[in-house]
């Protein structure tokens, strides 16, 4: 009877504390959202649930931005994210400076792995960034301090990923690089953009295309280009520096041609450089908004031609 006594008191015990502890593993449950709520939002041209405050539900997307599921990290997660970011006003100033954070530090997030699946969440946050950045240009919301802190973590980011895979079959698509040009093209668009900044950009999309040691093959050149080709259109645009980046850039790459066979680096990077000067004379070609960028287009011109 004492056994049973004892064993009945701890079973009470356990209940009561079951009772009284939080409930974590199935709060969670409650509060995550099928798969099958992301695809109707999709479905629904992107419209904010009726009744849902939009800011947790970011929280959750955000949360899905290293997932190796390529729907639910990039068909949903960011896809979602980037219209709410960019169209949705009820985001407070304090809303869009929590996301800016958490997303700038994820760069940082196992950086120096290649070949694993850390790069996703990386990558996804640099493009979540850079939505973040063309809501900016529309409806400004940053500091000038975190504007300048904004543009560093985004050159030590393209500086430092070593993982460059552009797409994989099971994993949809990583590409790190052409992600990070889109969040540099739009910080290079801002008023907060300096003179001084157009060339540490530059040397930067130059370092990127030598250091990768390989061709790239899923258009990540066209998207540096893209981000040349802003800094081109400015209205204070630099001609001289842009102009003695274009020429360093060319002298560096013929270097190949002094050995037979060419050092398969220097050809890579050759093959790179080629492919975003393409680029470039491309998007000059369609929008050269002044004369300076115009010449800046003849330069690019020229230096292809003898290429």
């Amino acid at each position: 009877m004492k056994w049973i006594g004892l064993m009945g008191l701890l079973c009470l015990t356990s209940a009561s504390w079951a009772q009284a502890a939080p409930p974590v593993q199935g709060a969670l449950q409650q509060t995550a959202h099928d798969r099958q709520f992301w695809r109707v939002i999709a479905k629904n041209h992107y419209a904010v649930p009726e009744g849902q405050p939009i800011f947790p539900l970011l929280r959750e997307l955000s949360g899905y931005l290293g997932s190796p599921d390529p729907e639910l990290r990039d068909d949903l997660a960011y896809s979602i994210t980037a219209v709410w970011v960019k169209r949705q006003k009820q985001l407070s100033t304090d809303d869009l400076n929590s996301l800016l954070d958490e997303w700038q530090a994820n760069l940082r997030v196992g950086i120096g792995e290649s070949g694993r699946d850390s790069v996703l969440k990386r990558s996804f946050s640099a493009l979540c960034l850079a939505a973040l950045a063309e809501r900016e240009l529309k409806a400004p919301f940053l500091t000038e301090d975190r504007y300048r802190a904004l543009l560093d973590n985004a050159l030590a980011y393209l500086k430092d990923e070593r993982d460059l895979r552009g797409f994989d079959p099971t994993l949809g698509w990583i590409h790190a690089t052409a992600h990070t040009a889109d969040l540099l093209a739009a910080l290079a668009s801002h008023s907060l953009f300096h003179s001084d900044d157009q060339g540490r950009v530059l040397d930067a999309v130059s370092a990127r295309l030598s250091s990768a040691h390989e061709i790239f093959m899923y258009g990540e050149q066209d998207r540096l280009a893209l981000v040349a080709a802003t800094i081109a259109q400015r209205k204070n645009v630099v001609s001289k520096r842009f102009h003695d980046w274009l020429i360093a850039l060319d002298e560096n790459d013929q270097r190949v041609w002094k050995d037979s066979p060419p050092k398969i680096e220097l050809l890579q990077t050759f093959e790179n450089d080629s492919y975003m000067l393409r680029g470039l004379a491309v998007y000059l070609g369609g929008n050269a908004a002044h004369s300076g960028a115009s010449n800046i287009q003849n330069d690019v011109l020229q230096l292809l031609q003898k290429r």
